[in-house]
C-alpha cells in the first residue's frame, strides 16, 4: 500500500482514482477544482480530500495527475499552492493529462531539481477504460521513476510501458491520435459509401471486420454510428485539442502529417454543425449531412 493523492476528477480521473482504493488498495487523497466533485468522490469511494493540490501532495508516495491541458497542468503543479512545492524528496509525480511533450520535459527537469521523480504518462481507452481499469499507459521518464510508478498504475491500467525519457509518453499519445483520427475517417467514408451503394452495413462490416479492414473503431463504433448516435466517447472538442498538440509538434520535428490536419479540419466542420460534445466517430454526420 502507498499514500498517492490524486488532482483532477474528471470523466477519467473520478474512475481512475477509485480503482487506487478499490484494486490497489492505496491510502488516497484527492484535489478537484470544484470541491463538491472532490467531496462525491471521498463519500463514494473513502478517501480523504485536499483544498490545495500542495495540500494533496504533502506526505504521499505518489501524485498523479489528469487534468485538462499544459496551462491547468502548470496550475497544479508549479502554480500558487501547486503540488510540485508539497511533494517530499524521493516522491514521484505521474501525470496523466495529455498534454505537449514540452510541458512533459519542462516538469521533469523541475522535478529533478526539487528532488523527486516525474513520469508524463498519457492514457488510451476512454471513460470506459478508466471506469473498467483497462487503460493503456503511455510512460516517458527515466526507469527508475517509470518502475516505481507501476505497481500503482496497475490498478487502473491493462498496459503500461515506458517509451524512452521524459516526453516520451505523450510523443506516443500523439502517435496513437494520429492513427484514431486517420481510421475513424476511413471508417465514416466507408460506412457513408455503403450506404449510397444500397448495401446493408450491417452485413458489410460483418464481413469485412474478419479481414484486413477490422480495428478497434470498426468493432465498437459502427453500429452507433450507422444509427447517427454519436453520445459515445471521446468528444470532438477533446479530439481537436489532442490534434493541435500533435500538429506542432509536427512542426517542430518536420513530421508531414496531411491526413491528421485534413481530419482537425473535418472536426471543425462538425464543431460547426454543433457536434463540439459529439464523440469522434460523428465525423460520418459530417458526410450525411
Amino acid at each position: 500500500m502507498a499514500k498517492v493523492a490524486f488532482l483532477g476528477l474528471g470523466v477519467m480521473g473520478f474512475p481512475m482514482a477509485g480503482h487506487l482504493v478499490k484494486k490497489g488498495g492505496h491510502e488516497v487523497t484527492v484535489f478537484n477544482r470544484t470541491s463538491s466533485k472532490a467531496k462525491a468522490w471521498a463519500e463514494k469511494f473513502g478517501g480523504r480530500t485536499a483544498p490545495t493540490p500542495k495540500a494533496a501532495a504533502e506526505g504521499q508516495d505518489f501524485v498523479m495527475a489528469c487534468v485538462g491541458n499544459d496551462n491547468d497542468l502548470r496550475a497544479i503543479t508549479i502554480g500558487a499552492d501547486g503540488a510540485f512545492a508539497g511533494m517530499k524528496r524521493g516522491a514521484t509525480f505521474v501525470d496523466h493529462t495529455t498534454a505537449s511533450a514540452e510541458i512533459a520535459r519542462e516538469l521533469d527537469a523541475e522535478a529533478t531539481k526539487r528532488g523527486f521523480k516525474f513520469v508524463d504518462a498519457p492514457v488510451s481507452g476512454g471513460q470506459a477504460g478508466a471506469e473498467n481499469g483497462a487503460l493503456t499507459v503511455m510512460c516517458g521518464g527515466s526507469e527508475d521513476a517509470c518502475a516505481s510508478a507501476e505497481p500503482v498504475i496497475a490498478a487502473y491500467a491493462r498496459m503500461c510501458k515506458r517509451l524512452g525519457p521524459a516526453g516520451s509518453g505523450q510523443l506516443t499519445k500523439m502517435v496513437n491520435q494520429i492513427c484514431i483520427a486517420g481510421l475513424v475517417e476511413a471508417l465514416s467514408e466507408g460506412i457513408h459509401f455503403a450506404k449510397k451503394a444500397g448495401l446493408d452495413v450491417h452485413a458489410v462490416i460483418d464481413t469485412i471486420s474478419k479481414g484486413a479492414a477490422q480495428s478497434w473503431q470498426m468493432e465498437n463504433r459502427y453500429k452507433t454510428m450507422n444509427e447517427g448516435k454519436f453520445d459515445f466517447g471521446f468528444a470532438v472538442e477533446w479530439m481537436r485539442k489532442d490534434l493541435s498538440i500533435c500538429l506542432a509538434e509536427a512542426r517542430r520535428n518536420g513530421a508531414s502529417l496531411p491526413v491528421t490536419a485534413l481530419v482537425d479540419a473535418f472536426y471543425s466542420e462538425v464543431e460547426k454543425m454543433g457536434g463540439k460534445r459529439w464523440d469522434t466517430s460523428s465525423l460520418l454526420a459530417r458526410l450525411e449531412r
